[in-house]
């Protein structure tokens, strides 16, 4: 079955249906991982958004039940130049094709991906549609709504995530990946997960050693409602934040974001880190960022930059043990040479708590 993908800048291709055969509308973005699409199909990040994947074969491992990040797509679509049809993986559960059958997922393939990857390049990140039937009248009914993918969040107040007897973490919920959730979990944290549309108040009655602001989608801006109840966190207690957590982060203590051309999407982006003078290569997934400038206005300390871009990758706090990574120290997908951030979140916990003793 044919489908029609057009593109707000009037550029239309036409590739194979598979998957759902629905209609979409979202923001067309672009991955340049070469592994690592069912990680990135599941991120709760790209909720809002039509994924092109740049490598020209997509599916060749197949899909398991373990290595998603969340319990079903998150992405509207995904774009790929060939889907693969056989798969060569012991691990693997079914196809590419079959998992986006069984959850509703439209997909399209046999797209020039390098030609729309520069497209997107060059005129940044856009409203895109996936149609059945091709009609300008359509296109531009459609073109002229405005996009929202922020997070709705359903989980309840204070959801217990394990029986870990380690230190308590508030996790604030923006669209946290499960891989997060692990890599805390595997260093014996208790994690407990909010919704942040939740009070401080409820927050606090749990007695958390630390609080973390997750990763989720969207424009930072559209949080605001999480910005005071961060404000009183942080004043409080050790905080780490990841991705829209660090932009948030970042707005709860007066700096400005600022939405990217077309953002960074894939886990070969470098980064220097300062603390420890080393450069990392880094799993990444956003398309805001925080402005250096507005930096300079606040009590935050620019920690960490992508090498590249220049674009702001950490943040602290000045006099206070909190602190913020852009990029997905998780690594799920992606390079492991940042999951050292969990470990210095913890020791921030086990310091904050020695100090209040010593007190």
């Amino acid at each position: 079955m044919k489908k029609y993908l057009v593109l707000e800048d009037g550029h239309v291709f036409v590739g194979e249906s598979f998957g759902s055969h629905k209609d979409v509308y979202a923001e067309i973005v672009f991955n340049t991982g070469m592994t690592g699409y069912q990680e990135t199909i599941t991120d709760n990040s790209y909720k809002g958004q039509i994924v092109t994947f740049t490598y020209p074969i997509i599916g060749n491992y197949g899909i398991n039940l373990e290595d998603s990040e969340s319990d079903k797509p998150a992405a509207e679509a995904i774009i790929v130049h060939e889907l693969a049809r056989r798969i060569g993986n012991k691990r693997a559960d079914m196809t590419l094709q079959e998992y986006a059958d069984e959850n509703n997922l439209p997909g399209i393939s046999g797209i020039d991906t390098r030609e729309l990857t520069e497209i997107i390049r060059n005129k940044g990140s856009m409203k895109a549609a996936i149609l059945s039937e091709f009609d300008w009248k359509k296109v531009n009914s459609l073109f002229n709504k405005e996009l929202d993918n922020t997070y709705v969040c359903n989980n309840n107040h204070g959801k217990s995530m394990d029986e870990n007897k380690g230190k308590t973490v508030a996790v604030i919920n923006f669209g946290i990946k499960d891989s997060i959730i692990a890599a805390l979990q595997k260093r014996n944290i208790h994690v407990v997960l909010f919704p942040y549309e939740a009070s401080y108040e409820e927050i606090t009655s749990i007695k958390p050693s630390g609080i973390l602001l997750s990763n989720g989608p969207g424009n930072p801006e559209n949080y605001a409602v999480a910005i005071p109840t961060i404000q009183r966190l942080e004043a409080k207690y050790p905080l780490m934040g990841i991705c829209l957590g660090h932009q948030l982060f970042a707005l709860a203590n007066g700096a400005k974001t600022y939405k990217m051309k077309y953002g960074h999407r894939g886990f070969n982006h470098a980064v220097n880190d300062f603390e420890t003078n080393k450069s990392n290569f880094t799993s990444q997934n956003h398309g805001y960022a925080v402005d250096a400038i507005s930096v300079t206005q606040t009590n935050l300390q620019i920690t960490q930059k992508e090498i590249n871009d220049g674009t702001v990758e950490g943040l602290k706090l000045i006099n206070r043990p909190a602190f913020s990574v852009q990029y997905h120290p998780d690594a799920c997908p992606g390079p492991h040479d940042a999951e050292y951030m969990f470990d210095r979140f913890i020791n921030m916990m086990i310091r904050n708590e020695r100090s209040l003793q010593n007190a």
